[in-house]
């Protein structure tokens, strides 16, 4: 059965969620510290936002200890490419380094572009 993390998600795992994310990253065993939580506890939100596909659980060892490194996964869902598209023409601004104003290319990118902002 699959979830819907925003629906499914406790406060502790939003919580949690928020620590990973702010910091870029963060070491379970300092999770479920951070949170003031058992190390039980904190293995148990860990593991709920990795099947969510909200972080990647990488084991490791720390201080001594192994643990796992718990980083905030890229959420692809949240990326609009259709900023970079006038109608079927993708930017000439990303695939060249230096972009010739005069070129045909650019100049039909912004016809398109035209025509797409007039078709709203």
């Amino acid at each position: 059965m699959s979830s819907t993390p925003e629906v499914d998600r406790s406060a502790r795992q939003d919580r949690a969620l928020e620590l990973i994310t702010d910091q870029n990253g963060l070491y379970q065993s300092e999770l479920w510290k951070a949170l003031d939580v058992s190390s039980r506890t904190g293995t148990r939100i860990a593991t709920a936002l990795e099947e969510q596909g909200l972080i990647d659980r990488e084991q490791t060892v720390y201080n001594g200890h192994t643990t796992y490194l718990l980083t905030p996964r890229r959420q692809t869902k949240d990326l609009d490419f259709s900023l970079l598209m006038a109608g079927d023409q993708f930017s000439p601004f990303v695939t060249t380094d230096q972009l010739d104003w005069q070129s045909d290319t650019f100049t039909q990118w912004l016809m398109a572009l035209t025509r797409d902002m007039q078709a709203d």
